[in-house]
């Protein structure tokens, strides 16, 4: 069978928003990777895991890049990080 597979990798965290915060390290982080794909990165409860949060906007931008701000970001999508 050919096509895409997803590794599940469970961590702890004390609420959606830290399970995003830490969701967004590992991505960014798994960059590295040629094999990643952190734009679509989303997380769940352990306990309901059909309902996903995405964690990046990843909208498509001018030129194919994708706009690496959290999801439902206030303001325009950019390719640079806010401080």
């Amino acid at each position: 069978m050919t096509g895409r597979y997803v590794i599940h990798l469970p961590v702890v965290a004390t609420d959606l928003p830290a399970a995003q915060r830490l969701a967004r390290v590992v991505a960014r982080w798994s960059v590295l990777l040629p094999q990643t794909d952190p734009g679509e990165t989303t997380v769940s409860a352990e306990d309901d895991q059909n309902v996903r949060h995405r964690v990046f906007c990843d909208l498509l931008l001018t030129g194919g890049r994708r706009c690496l701000l959290a999801a439902d970001h206030d303001g325009p999508c950019t390719r640079r990080l806010r401080r």
